[in-house]
């Protein structure tokens, strides 16, 4: 199997399914990943030539498929398999995939059409791929389970994380606004925000804190392993996601197997993952003001906290990677028969 996206994490970026989904898929498959070269065209180059390169001893390609620019990655890879005939699947990753299957019509059908399968990781893309008469299947994000410690909750601290890279799109800011106003009615509030700089927000936001009198109150770290961030999160009591654009975003899937309490924008997929007022509590996009007021709801109501630390916890079972594994051995055996589907 040949595995195509962007495995960047060698230069400081946040692990992709790449190489998350693609080193749980070689416990059965022996699995190549490309690429992890850092400049796009010499990334682009790599992942073609890894298409021919490997076309005899390869049956099969999966291809991450965003929204963006690497649109276009998977626009030729999947054009490539297809001269070569060597069957592709698409992994549906970006938030904004549904208007670019607006915008982007007969594009979207060459790569869509001529899958074996594409593969929606959210209800959110399941719906939009088939109102768009596309065939697709639902396998949900997975995380794996065990390396998340269950921490009920209930009365609980002042003190917020935020885990997600810091670019324009998650919108970092609105999680500064927002803590400012807490900060004013829970005086010994902190918050930790985690994360790699993706376009140069990290400082934007350092500067927000610092403008806004909270660079003490306010710990920015950058990047940190997925084993010190779990770590940490012991300390902290409500997540918040303030993002633009969504898919299933496995941060959010971590915060619930770890038992917080989630305040997040209701954009893109987000719905599709949180019920709100159930698993999780959902505010506006950009509106600060509201995510404030849900923080602060929090706070005073700890029969809410407890029900949504529960119900969020119980939701993540459904994430863990052996529940999903048989889902992806029972769609990869497609491979060789379209016909089948």
């Amino acid at each position: 199997m040949l595995y195509i996206g962007d495995a960047l994490s060698i230069h400081g970026s946040t692990p992709t399914s790449v190489e998350t989904l693609g080193r749980l898929l070689s416990e059965f498959y022996d699995v190549k990943m490309v690429s992890n070269k850092k400049n796009q065209i010499l990334r682009l180059f790599d992942m073609l030539s890894s298409v021919v390169k490997f076309r005899r001893e390869t049956d099969m390609i999966l291809i991450d498929t965003y929204s963006s620019k690497n649109f276009y990655y998977a626009l030729l890879v999947s054009q490539l398999a297809r001269l070569l005939k060597v069957s592709y699947f698409t992994c549906l990753r970006g938030g904004s995939l549904p208007s670019r299957l607006e915008r982007s019509p007969f594009l979207s059908k060459l790569i869509f059409n001529n899958s074996v399968m594409n593969v929606a990781p959210s209800q959110y893309l399941l719906k939009a791929f088939e109102e768009h008469h596309y065939k697709v299947q639902f396998i949900t994000n997975n995380i794996d389970l065990s390396k998340y410690p269950q921490k009920r909750r209930e009365n609980i601290s002042p003190n917020i994380l935020y885990v997600r890279a810091f670019s324009k799109i998650y919108n970092p800011q609105m999680a500064i606004k927002a803590f400012s106003m807490f900060k004013e009615e829970f005086l010994s509030a902190k918050m930790c925000m985690i994360g790699p700089d993706k376009d140069g927000t990290l400082q934007e936001c350092q500067e927000l804190a610092k403008k806004l009198g909270l660079h003490e109150s306010i710990e920015l770290t950058g990047k940190l392993s997925k084993e010190e961030w779990i770590k940490r999160s012991s300390d902290y009591d409500i997540f918040i996601n303030p993002t633009n654009f969504d898919n299933q975003p496995v941060s959010v899937m971590e915060a619930m197997a770890l038992g917080f309490p989630i305040v997040s924008t209701n954009v893109g997929g987000i719905p599709f993952l949180i019920e709100d007022e159930k698993d999780g509590l959902l505010v506006n996009i950009s509106d600060e003001n509201q995510m404030y007021e849900k923080m602060s709801e929090l706070m005073k109501t700890p029969l809410l906290v407890k029900s949504l630390s529960e119900n969020a916890l119980l939701k993540a079972e459904n994430f863990d990677w052996k529940s999903v594994q048989n889902e992806w051995k029972k769609l990869l055996t497609l491979r060789n028969d379209k016909n089948d589907l």
